[in-house]
């Protein structure tokens, strides 16, 4: 059976490339739409629960749409679900993504002005126009310039963007600044680098690069997986993970957290990202 996660079908309508595939009552080719909130829960059912989160400016195709939720498939991932139809927007040219852990919308070009909303990392925005220090949105509001990069400009190093959303709680299905969780923490970090990763941490595990044989040193760069969980190595004797035991994103010492985490779980693989 198809990963209801990665298979475009709301249960009503699929998108057209599976004809022939799965029995659906309806086809669509979808409509291209962006996230127009700053941020949105992409539910597995209409009414819940949360299984990932959409950024600021995401890309997805709109495949089942009712007044008050559509089902949807993230452009960045695969990933399907429902989000509120209130979040989706046209679906503009953007230029720019934020590189900040978080950043604010504001209404004038001046740090004195109130901030209106609140950006996370990796969420992205068309830019038309400068003045100063400040960056103008296409939706006319302001945004600092320090924090935005073009997205032709990725970073370079993911285990410095996961350190930089230290102390960021923790959130089951999370992937932001306001809540992120261990497979959100790995999936903003490589996207930031714009290199491609899964949501969850069982795609991750097979989908990121080779397992490395068992007593492999670990590295900076590396991933470990467990069951249900996956960190950053930091460093040989340090990993980062967003984790529930400190309800972080948090540095841990690695034979401190094997200790820990292999008390319940062992651990299943060792993958250095391609």
């Amino acid at each position: 059976m198809n990963d209801p996660r990665l298979t475009p079908f709301s249960g009503r309508v699929a998108l057209a490339r599976l004809r022939g595939q799965i029995d659906a009552p309806g086809f669509t080719e979808g409509s291209p739409a962006r996230i127009a909130a700053p941020l949105a829960d992409l539910l597995r059912h209409r009414q819940g629960p949360r299984d990932r989160q959409l950024l600021h400016g995401a890309a997805v195709t709109v495949i089942d749409r009712s007044a008050e939720v559509s089902y949807v498939e993230s452009g960045a991932d695969g990933y399907c679900g429902w989000v509120r139809t209130d979040v989706l927007g046209p679906n503009h040219p953007v230029t720019h993504r934020v590189i900040a852990p978080a950043t604010h919308l504001y209404p004038e070009p001046d740090i004195k002005a109130p901030a209106l909303e609140t950006l996370s990392l990796n969420a992205l925005v068309a830019i038309n126009g400068r003045k100063g220090r400040f960056l103008r949105s296409r939706a006319g509001l302001w945004l600092p310039a320090p924090h935005l990069a073009p997205i032709d400009q990725p970073a370079t190093d993911p285990v410095s963007v996961a350190a930089s959303l230290l102390g960021t709680p923790y959130l089951w299905g999370g992937n932001s600044r306001q809540g992120v969780d261990c497979s959100g923490l790995v999936q903003l970090a490589l996207h930031a680098c714009a290199r491609p990763c899964p949501g969850d941490s069982d795609l991750q595990q097979g989908a990121l690069g080779p397992h490395l044989p068992p007593g492999t040193p670990p590295q900076r760069g590396d991933l470990l997986f467990w069951r249900g969980h996956v960190a950053w190595v930091s460093a040989p004797d340090m990993i980062l993970h967003a984790n529930a035991h400190s309800m972080s994103v948090a540095f841990e010492p690695l034979d401190a957290a094997l200790a820990r985490i292999q008390a319940e779980s062992p651990l299943t693989a060792h993958i250095r990202p391609a």
